[in-house]
């Protein structure tokens, strides 16, 4: 690589850079190399930090100077997709299925990645390894027996990390969010790290923080009283059509 970014240690404890060296251009760009090692990506993650690459690539390790983050009493369905949810017979559970919905996510054709993924084999294997360890989890969408989408992302403290979604079913993916944050604020997690902002996110209501007041949130939720574990039983199932109501703020 012609970049002038930090190769990573091949140790999984060794420490990123510190935030604030990454590039400018390509925004956020902080190191590449290291491994997907749930040591590694859990210190990672508490540090602001997440990979992002291709199959022909080594691991890189981003933090963007604007981060999107949802707050879970701020996500926004519109007033067409409320009415569609009050006939909806559509479930959602979580923790039932997570390879299911990661290896969705990473078949699903999207906009510029000419048949190519950015959820790797490698990324497959190392964030269902971190779901055993029960730090990663799924948001699964169910049309009776079958499940139709759903997201998946991980949990620190009190702090979600969303990674991906996906729908085979028109709004599924909205469904999942719109249940997460429904969830999660009644668990006073107040926050849902969507990582960059795009349009679909900014229509359902993100917003778009400086790097520094992210770290500074994140900070201050890591090391709070999480969930760890498997989480089928403690979020239960969530009927679509509840979420129809307008959110109580």
């Amino acid at each position: 690589m012609n970049l002038r970014i930090v190769q990573l240690d091949d140790d999984p404890r060794a420490s990123f850079p510190p935030v604030m060296q990454a590039l400018a251009d390509p925004d956020g760009l902080l190191a590449f190399g290291g491994d997907l090692s749930p040591t590694r990506l859990l210190n990672a993650y508490r540090q602001g930090i997440f990979p992002w690459f291709s199959e022909d690539e080594p691991p890189l390790w981003w933090s963007p100077s604007r981060r999107a983050v949802f707050r879970t009493d701020g996500v926004h369905l519109s007033s067409r997709r409320r009415r569609e949810l009050r006939k909806s017979a559509l479930v959602v559970r979580a923790d039932t299925c997570f390879r299911r919905v990661i290896e969705a996510c990473a078949h699903l054709p999207r906009p510029g990645q000419d048949g190519g993924t950015w959820i790797t084999g490698a990324m497959v294997e190392a964030y269902v390894e971190l779901h055993r360890l029960g730090h990663a989890h799924s948001i699964e969408v169910f049309d009776g027996g079958a499940l139709v989408g759903g997201l998946y992302g991980l949990a620190i403290g009190r702090m979600f990390f969303g990674e991906s979604m996906y729908s085979a079913q028109t709004g599924a993916s909205t469904i999942a969010l719109a249940a997460l944050a429904m969830r999660l604020h009644a668990w006073g997690w107040p926050l849902i790290d969507a990582q960059v902002p795009n349009g679909h996110t900014r229509r359902l209501g993100v917003e778009t923080w400086p790097r520094t007041a992210y770290l500074q949130a994140l900070e201050a939720l890591r090391d709070s009283d999480g969930l760890p574990g498997t989480w089928t039983r403690d979020f239960g199932e969530i009927h679509a059509s509840s979420l129809a109501r307008p959110a109580q703020v």
